[in-house]
């Protein structure tokens, strides 16, 4: 090997330095209430409407921003089910937004942190793995259980504690 070409080896910065790899995590109950009050205090009804439609869908960030009126809401009424085809890439800076208005950094989380949230609220209130397993269409509880961030032990710990 020459100087040459360790010197270009050397030069090589990775694509994800400095980042934050890996799942990220779900916003906790508090956040997801700071900032709906903030945005309703503020009058940012669009906003609001967003957050709650993301939260509420389990769709990613870039997946609500893409939504258009008619498809949540024909004819000007809300509809009860909506069908969005989920997109696996993309992201928006309207979550970025609304994380450091509450004062959350907002590199600690995704647009997928918005997905999460619903699954992990739920397991949280209810325990039932199954549930949140249903929810997010997952066919393995194993991938249920990682996607939450949990150790399989500590479900079904949390599993016969709570009665369904």
């Amino acid at each position: 090997m020459t100087d040459d070409a360790s010197t270009s080896e050397s030069k090589h910065v990775p694509w994800n330095k400095g980042k934050i790899v890996g799942a990220k995590p779900p916003l906790r109950s508090k956040h997801v209430w700071s900032i709906r009050t903030k945005l309703q205090v503020e009058g940012r009804i669009r906003d609001l409407a967003l957050f709650n439609i993301a939260i509420d869908s389990k769709l990613r960030g870039c997946d609500v921003v893409a939504l258009k009126v008619d498809e949540v809401a024909p004819s000007g009424y809300a509809a009860d089910r909506a069908s969005v085809r989920q997109k696996k890439t993309g992201s928006t800076r309207l979550l970025s937004g609304w994380l450091a208005g509450i004062g959350l950094d907002p590199h600690l989380f995704g647009t997928h942190s918005l997905r999460r949230t619903k699954a992990t609220l739920i397991y949280r209130r209810t325990g039932n793995l199954r549930a949140v397993q249903l929810l997010l269409r997952h066919t393995k509880i194993e991938s249920t259980v990682r996607y939450l961030g949990i150790e399989v032990d500590d479900a079904l710990a949390i599993a016969e504690q709570v009665d369904v």
